[in-house]
């Protein structure tokens, strides 16, 4: 039997390449191995060099980093996936209007806690935050999920009102309502991609 692929993947990416991976390997192809962990964490092991990875999937501006830093195969790198970010409430909530930029708004400043990540989405809505000028007033309420933690559990968890975070992380988390992606306006969509790791024997 081939040696396992060794990956390593942001929480976003992870519930699609496990079903990759099983259809993948129902096929005959080799064995894969993805850990899925923070977005942040995951470029640091693959910059740091320490680890046989055989491949990378993470948000495209992450990949094109470890590219120019030398830690990706140039020209290897594959856009996958183009994930929006979601609006999620506890299960028991009432649903707020998020239809417009304003309505958006107004949901936040009436939130008791908002919670985003540290990736991608998480970094923003910090700038979107900004651009409304709301984000002094929303600080003592702001509720930034560790790495690796879904926002969707610390919503289940009542821990987040009112929680943001790619649609991916989200649909099968339970104990929230999934009210639905941000308006156009300002839409916050994120574009996950793999790329083959320096050294990687396959």
């Amino acid at each position: 039997m081939s040696a396992a692929l060794n990956g390593i993947s942001s929480m976003a990416t992870r519930q699609v390449l496990a079903d990759l991976s099983a259809a993948w390997q129902a096929q005959g192809g080799e064995p894969v191995q993805i850990e899925s962990v923070g977005g942040v964490d995951a470029a640091q092991r693959v910059q740091s060099g320490d680890e046989a990875f055989d491949v990378v999937f993470l948000a495209s501006g992450a990949i094109d980093k470890l590219q120019a830093a030398g830690r990706v195969l140039p020209g290897s790198k594959v856009d996958l996936v183009l994930s929006s970010t979601a609006v999620a409430v506890p299960a028991a909530a009432q649903l707020p209007d998020i239809s417009t930029e304003d309505a958006v708004r107004a949901a936040v400043l009436a939130a008791p806690s908002i919670g985003y990540s540290t990736g991608p989405s998480g970094v923003a809505l910090q700038k979107l935050f900004d651009r409304w000028g709301i984000a002094d007033d929303i600080k003592p309420r702001i509720v930034q999920a560790r790495p690796g933690v879904p926002v969707g559990s610390l919503v289940a968890s009542g821990e987040v009102a009112l929680g943001f975070q790619q649609l991916s992380e989200l649909i099968h988390v339970a104990g929230i309502q999934i009210v639905g992606s941000l308006p156009s306006s300002i839409a916050i969509d994120t574009v996950f991609s793999a790329g083959v790791v320096t050294g990687s024997a396959n």
